[in-house]
């Protein structure tokens, strides 16, 4: 199946290169070529089209947080005491090296907040000192993550 918008169209070559390359972003491309049965040249030329396209997003290394010691992972719910306070606590927000995502959501939270700490002591001090002192939170709502069961991008 053929997967189009006005800007894209990719075909099932690109599809298969971009299966390669989400499955191991260090994959020479020339075994990729091999593998897909076109030129090298060929799958530089699409890459640089799936890029311009703004489909490819970059490619970078994942770092094991674990191994630096870094093991509880939390999500906080954020309320703010009014909507326009949004602003000035994602600028805050950005501040805080152990906040990792920040979302603005439906719901009770104007904030959903992705956090990485040492332990749970470090967590308690992110918040304490960290998250709650930002001017317009109101209160947080913290929900300890105990293990990433998946974790995937979507499907090609």
């Amino acid at each position: 199946m053929k997967f189009n918008n006005e800007k894209l169209k990719i075909d099932g070559i690109d599809k298969k290169i971009l299966r390669f390359l989400m499955a191991d972003a260090r994959k020479p491309v020339l075994e990729i070529a091999r593998s897909i049965g076109i030129s090298g040249a060929a799958i530089h030329q699409r890459l640089r089209k799936l890029e311009a396209s703004g489909l490819l997003a970059g490619s970078k290394f994942v770092i094991n947080a674990k191994v630096m010691g870094y093991t509880t992972m939390a999500y906080v719910g954020i309320y703010l005491d009014k909507a326009m306070s949004n602003p000035v606590a994602v600028k805050q927000l950005e501040k805080v090296p152990e906040v990792l995502e920040c979302h603005y959501t439906t719901g009770d939270w104007s904030i959903l907040v992705k956090v990485l700490c040492r332990d749970n002591e470090h967590l308690m001090q992110v918040l304490n000192n960290e998250i709650q002192q930002i001017e317009g939170v109101s209160r947080t709502e913290t929900f300890i993550s105990l293990a990433q069961q998946i974790d995937r991008q979507i499907t090609i």
